[in-house]
């Protein structure tokens, strides 16, 4: 049996990776696990939450799949790609894939760039077609202070465990994802300690990369990669 665990970003929640998992779960008779962290989802209760808890929650969904599968494949969307990072150091994961993730912290400089675009949509009446009001700027109010803290502490803890990582990696990331600047890519390149690694970079896609407009091939990619096997590869070479 094969497990695939899907880990979602900060402030956000399972719909950041839904389509993927939907993807994956139609193609596949995989176990598929997406637990959604302590304090996320559609609406925020990040009042004293630790990054901590959000590491022990992903790690027990993974030892629930470990319980069945001997087979398993982590993905990991932006703060949940640290995440994913923190597990394949730690134990047995097969593959690993990290979309958008978030080795450096959000770029302010994107949310004030972001937030006089929603201001122009409001004053065009637009401002439930917006995005980032959507999908943010309408939980800020629910994003304490201290919970920020904690991300930050979350980053600042798994960077030290990437060098530890060595199964096969696939990382996507967009090209206008100015949250996490897509140049932060080639610095965690070099810090995963895995022999394979493979970067896909999408021109079209932002910060919400399984939502975006490269969505359809970036799900594909995953696909393929996670599904091909070692003999395969070496078949082709």
């Amino acid at each position: 049996m094969i497990g695939c665990l899907l880990l979602h970003g900060f402030t956000g929640g399972t719909y950041e990776i839904e389509p993927l998992a939907t993807y994956l779960g139609e193609r596949t008779d995989w176990c598929i696990s997406m637990p959604e962290l302590r304090g996320h989802g559609e609406q925020l209760h990040l009042q004293d939450v630790l990054y901590t808890e959000w590491l022990d929650e992903a790690e027990e969904a993974f030892n629930m799949l470990e319980e069945t599968c001997e087979t398993i494949y982590v993905i990991g969307f932006s703060m949940g790609g640290m995440i994913a990072a923190y597990l394949a150091a730690k134990k047995s994961v097969d593959k690993l894939v990290l979309l958008a993730p978030a080795r450096r912290y959000i770029s302010f400089k994107y949310l004030t760039k972001e937030i006089v675009e929603m201001i122009g949509d409001g004053m065009k009446g637009k401002l439930e077609e917006n995005d980032l009001y959507v999908q943010t700027v309408n939980k800020l109010g629910d994003v304490p202070i201290k919970a920020n803290i904690e991300f930050m502490k979350l980053v600042n803890y798994t960077k030290k465990y990437l060098d530890d990582i060595s199964a096969p990696v696939f990382i996507a990331q967009g090209k206008k994802d100015e949250m996490v600047p897509y140049q932060t890519v080639y610095t965690l390149e070099k810090e995963i300690g895995s022999e394979e690694k493979e970067i896909v970079f999408f021109d079209n896609s932002d910060h919400l990369i399984c939502l975006g407009n490269d969505r359809v091939v970036l799900t594909q990619l995953v696909f393929s990669f996670l599904h091909e096997n070692k003999e395969e590869k070496e078949e082709s070479v």
